[in-house]
């Protein structure tokens, strides 16, 4: 039975230590970071090999937002605008966000990555931070979850999973989680109303990734790491699928690697994220993390059996729509 963490790796090859931990951890998948990116063949080299460690078809994830959060760049991958930018400048926006996700799917698929921790599904506020603020999809629910919608769909379509983040909303956070705990003492019936209600109705897609922030009208532990929140997500949000926390080494999140894994999973998390590479730390927020639960167990087979071949499509037609969509030009079909 597969660990419940997803694993890094320190560069663009695997060392005899990295494969033999991943051997010894089975982790349910593993994700991947610029560090880990050089060329097309180097890439596929490198997914086939993390595959093979574990002797199964796990996950591989990356972070393609597009604009600064994007680990495949030129000259081999095309350059992503920023999210925000496009909702407010792109023709028909959700139109333009599911060619874009698919068009990305085709790009990810080609080297081994079948996930994407995206669509970044925070609403996008003037105070938000800038460490997040254009990652988002516009400023109003019905803007973000259209251009979300549209997003997971052309992931899924491309044969790509799709991991809606950061539930239940991190817009508001003033502060960086990768640096500190962000605090957001918005009252629960605004929060219901705005931030998680993009969650809500996105609830019926097949991964999500928790926020590290503190919601004071609720907790004043990090979502990742609260049974409350967990519990939100779960009972008043209705999502039902994988849940996986943002990277536990964030300094939102204190303690060692292991208590970090172990209250997050405690809280309710089904996988724990750990991004770092770094062998001992790896091995230590694993054995803490534990086997997959029998629930995350279901959720995992449910989400991942969303995999399936690209649809058959024209990309190069696909690609000029988009640019059309992006440019004001003329769109055709």
């Amino acid at each position: 039975m597969a660990y419940a963490t997803i694993l890094g790796c320190a560069g663009l090859t695997l060392s005899a230590d990295e494969r033999a931990l991943f051997r010894a951890a089975d982790p349910w998948g593993f994700i991947l970071f610029a560090r880990n990116v050089d060329t097309p063949d180097q890439l596929r080299r490198l997914t086939d090999a993390l595959r093979e460690t574990v002797g199964r078809e796990a996950a591989i994830l990356v972070d393609q937002e597009g604009g600064r959060v994007q680990r495949l760049r030129p000259p081999y991958w095309r350059d992503w605008p920023a999210p925000l930018d496009q909702a407010e400048t792109a023709r028909d926006p959700a139109r333009s966000f599911r060619l874009r996700a698919r068009l990305m799917a085709d790009e990810l698929r080609a080297v081994g990555i079948d996930a994407n921790c995206a669509p970044c599904c925070d609403l996008a506020t003037p105070e938000t931070h800038p460490f997040l603020r254009n990652r988002c999809m516009g400023s109003d629910v019905a803007s973000v979850v259209a251009n979300a919608r549209a997003t997971a769909e052309g992931f899924l379509a491309g044969g790509v999973l799709p991991i809606v983040k950061h539930m239940p909303g991190h817009g508001r956070a003033v502060s960086d989680s990768h640096k500190e705990t962000p605090e957001v003492a918005t009252p629960a019936a605004e929060l219901r109303a705005t931030d998680f209600a993009v969650f809500r109705a996105l609830a019926d897609l097949p991964l999500g990734m928790t926020s590290h922030v503190r919601y004071t009208a609720f907790d004043d532990a990090p979502a990742t790491q609260s049974p409350r929140m967990i519990g939100l997500i779960r009972d008043e949000i209705g999502f039902d699928g994988l849940l996986m926390s943002d990277d536990i080494d964030m300094q939102a999140l204190s303690g060692t690697p292991a208590e970090r894994a172990a209250l997050s999973i405690g809280a309710g998390c089904d996988l724990v994220l750990h991004c770092n590479g770094d062998i001992p730390a790896m091995e230590a927020s694993t054995s803490a993390a534990g086997p997959l639960s029998a629930a995350a167990e279901a959720r995992s087979a449910r989400a991942l059996a969303f995999r399936h071949a690209p649809d058959a499509v024209d990309i190069a037609a696909l690609s000029a729509e988009l640019d059309a969509l992006l440019t004001g030009g003329k769109v055709h079909g």
